[in-house]
């Protein structure tokens, strides 16, 4: 690690969703943008270990790293804000934290002597310094999840106090909270964050920086009564009202100089902040003068609609950085695959939309639905997209209906298929019989080799590329040689040609119908669009 290393802390006050993670990785843009080398770390404060055997509808997206392993979608939002890959060393849950701790002491790696809390909060500390040390940067942004006052992020918080205490110059601390407008009063509320930061100072830790998130911009009284009642200087208390992209949250952070105030109280030499392609970017968020109409038809619906953007959050992101990049905006529909179940002339209302997308999923529920969509726009030339198990479902339904295997099916549904056309991968079976479920599935980056001449090797342009992934389940090699004889094309292989990666539709037979194995939205970066999703919305454009 460099001498002098910085850190800024992100902490929530008042309530959770304010925006922790769009704060964090606008800052962490802001400050690589004035050319320091910057990491950011994610804490989550639960017990499980990572983010993979986590409900989607109640936490969200589980983000894969390329090394695989499973982690919270705040991951996602730092990669495609940095525009970098990030290491395991950037994220850390309180069941790592702990699970390493425990076996290293019955394995006497404390050499005896007794463990406790401090040994908890060192460790923490530990992490910190060397995530620093590994990205080899100058200033790590770390979010502590949760809110101030949850007991379970306290010794997270607690490590930042002790790191504060050995390094008084180089420890900030950025407290996240908002101002609520309620509507009988009709007025900003402050209290509340004043409390916060009163409680976060109990702790032992004076606020420099405050982002107030609200409804509507932060007037000078509020910015005055937070700054006399919790010790921060007025300038220091950032306005953050609800905006119509996250994307132009650095933009408006920069509209305050908060890249200079960081660079001042980390006593740093401040630079110019060269935003140019990030400025570009958001342009073209705006400039869209046609719509493409996408459906996406899933399943993790059962909780409400406010799930949707977490539970699909990067497969929602890829869309609009391609609709963006191809000068259109992306309308999205949702529709419940369990809906074409229950009703299944519903599945005619494809008919109304440019393209249709099937994201990845687990488990039965909603497939009798998935595979009747999947039919409908094969059938019609509708362009399609399908991801991992969207993927594995077209599979299954051109076995069905072209290749002649009426009973096709993949073994997660049905152990006993007759024509199990997908089925779990060899290795996988014994994880599954020891009850081996976390993080045990293929996951993270693996090469696929693509075929020339196909619709997935012309929307790459590459023979070879990376991809991650997040599966147990295969397409059966036995299958395959009467899948490609009925038409269809694994135009991506793994280097062996042993696994499928990619299975599509001649462009003759269909505008687009593309199925991968893995997850490609995981690596969709604003300023760089995935090219899949690129095709794939430039095919919509062409049906529209």
């Amino acid at each position: 690690m460099k001498k002098n290393h910085k850190y800024i802390f992100v902490i929530g006050g008042v309530m959770s969703g304010v925006g922790k993670g769009i704060t964090t990785s606008s800052i962490g843009t802001i400050l690589a943008a004035k050319g320091f080398n910057v990491n950011i770390i994610k804490v989550d404060p639960y017990l499980n270990v990572d983010a993979g055997t986590m409900n989607p509808t109640e936490h969200g997206e589980v983000f894969v790293l390329n090394s695989g392993l499973e982690t919270d979608q705040d991951m996602g939002n730092y990669e495609r804000f940095m525009n970098r890959d990030l290491n395991n060393g950037d994220y850390m849950t309180s069941g790592m934290i702990y699970k390493h701790v425990i076996d290293k002491e019955r394995a006497l790696g404390f050499g005896g002597r007794c463990i406790d809390a401090d040994t908890i909060r060192d460790e923490i500390i530990h992490r910190y310094e060397t995530a620093a040390r590994s990205n080899k940067s100058d200033i790590s942004v770390i979010e502590i999840g949760g809110t101030v006052g949850d007991y379970q992020n306290i010794m997270f918080i607690e490590a930042a106090r002790v790191l504060k205490v050995k390094n008084p110059e180089n420890v900030l601390f950025i407290m996240v909270s908002f101002l609520p407008i309620p509507h009988k009063l009709g007025e900003m509320k402050s209290k509340p964050t004043q409390n916060a930061i009163k409680q976060l100072n109990s702790y032992g830790i004076q606020t420099d920086i405050v982002i107030a998130r609200s409804e509507k911009p932060l007037d000078k009284k509020r910015k005055e009564k937070i700054a006399i009642s919790c010790n921060v200087p007025a300038e220091n208390v950032i306005s953050a009202p609800d905006i119509e992209s996250i994307y132009d949250v650095p933009l408006n952070f920069e509209k305050d100089k908060l890249g200079d105030h960081l660079t001042e109280l980390l006593g740093l030499k401040n630079r110019p902040t060269n935003l140019k392609d990030w400025s570009a970017f958001a342009r073209k968020a705006k400039n869209g003068k046609h719509t493409v109409n996408i459906a996406v038809v899933g399943k993790y619906f059962d909780t409400g609609d406010f799930v949707l953007s977490d539970a699909y959050v990067s497969v929602i992101e890829a869309i609009k950085f391609s609709a963006y990049a191809a000068g259109v905006k992306a309308k999205l529909t949702w529709l419940n695959s369990k809906h074409f179940e229950t009703n299944p002339a519903k599945v005619k209302e494809l008919a109304n939309y440019d393209g249709v997308l099937v994201p990845g999923g687990f488990g039965e529920t909603g497939i009798k639905g998935k595979l009747r969509a999947i039919e409908f726009v094969r059938g019609n030339k509708i362009p399609y997209l399908g991801l991992c198990y969207g993927m594995q479902l077209a599979v299954i339904e051109f076995a069905r209906n072209v290749a002649g295997l009426k009973d096709a099916n993949t073994t997660e549904i049905d152990e006993k298929s007759k024509n199990p056309v997908i089925d779990i991968m060899e290795h996988q079976r014994k994880h599954l019989a020891e009850g081996r479920y976390g993080a045990s599935m293929r996951l993270g980056a693996y090469p696929c080799k693509l075929k020339k001449g196909t619709v997935a090797g012309f929307a790459y342009g590459e023979t070879r590329v990376s991809e991650r992934h997040r599966h147990r389940y295969e397409v059966n090699p036995t299958y395959i040689a009467k899948l490609e004889k009925a038409g269809l094309v694994f135009s991506g292989t793994s280097p062996d040609g042993k696994l499928m990666e990619i299975a599509e539709l001649p462009k003759e037979k269909h505008p687009f119908f593309v199925g991968t194995q893995f997850h490609p939205e995981f690596l969709a970066r604003p300023l760089r669009p995935h090219p899949l999703f690129t095709a794939f919305i430039k095919a919509s454009m062409k049906k529209k």
